[in-house]
């Protein structure tokens, strides 16, 4: 099933007070589909970043379609995109981008915080994604208290809560060792295996190749599209 597209999309950016434009994506046609997890790859200035932006709903493209479970998203305006973000997207990043003042329970409910869920739902939904990633003993602990490898899975854990249609990883192996990377690519493999689709942004090539297709981009254009051919088997989440 597809669960997100692209189609003949295009992103240029303007730089303001010139007739100087440039032109970060070109003609892109991407599909993606449920149970599956795509590797982004390729040089600083690929336009890596734009892809991930407008996948994300945090950029429009210029020209083409994005589509993201049935809804043409191209032409949404703000607080629709904002709605499709909160609903429909989960979020990873290299720096965990925690809230330091909240505990790991407080800091997983904040997607549905924002959706106004009732304090008794979210409390139950966060305790079952907690208890999901193996972080049940951290719930009441805060960021500063945890490593690097439990706050990713905190990070996870918060991008799950809406119950995505594609979770959108920025090198999320970044600031992590090899050992505990690898950790966190076996939950993501976990979570694919489950139905999940995961995009990860990523200039680890180790890490493009556990996923099971690689995009590769140059000046924004798509150079390669490669599908991976590997077992699914995850490895068990460890507390690190």
């Amino acid at each position: 099933m597809i669960v997100a597209s692209v189609e003949k999309l295009s992103k240029v950016y303007h730089v303001p007070g010139s007739p100087v434009s440039v032109e970060a994506l070109s003609n892109i046609d991407i599909e993606f589909t449920a149970g599956e997890s795509t590797a982004i790859c390729g040089a600083s200035g690929s336009g890596k970043s734009t892809l991930l932006n407008v996948l994300g709903c945090l950029d429009r493209p210029s020209a083409g379609r994005y589509v993201l479970g049935g809804i043409d998203t191209s032409y949404l305006d703000d607080d629709a995109l904002s709605d499709i973000r909160g609903q429909r997207i989960g979020f990873v990043f290299q720096s965990f981008n925690l809230i330091q003042q909240l505990t790991v329970a407080e800091n997983v409910e904040i997607p549905l915080f924002y959706q106004a869920v009732p304090p008794d739902e979210r409390r139950e939904r966060s305790r079952k994604v907690i208890e999901l990633l193996g972080l049940t003993d951290r719930a009441h602990h805060r960021p500063m208290e945890l490593s690097g490898g439990q706050q990713q899975r905190v990070a996870i854990a918060r991008a799950l809560m809406n119950d995505p249609l594609i979770i959108l990883a920025d090198e999320p192996t970044g600031n992590l060792d090899s050992v505990t990377g690898e950790m966190v690519m076996s939950i993501f493999q976990g979570l694919r295996d489950e139905g999940r689709t995961i995009i990860i942004v990523t200039h680890e090539r180790g890490i493009a190749e556990q996923c099971d297709r690689i995009i590769t981009l140059r000046d924004g254009k798509i150079i390669s599209n490669k599908q991976q051919t590997h077992s699914r088997q995850a490895e068990p989440v460890t507390d690190r």
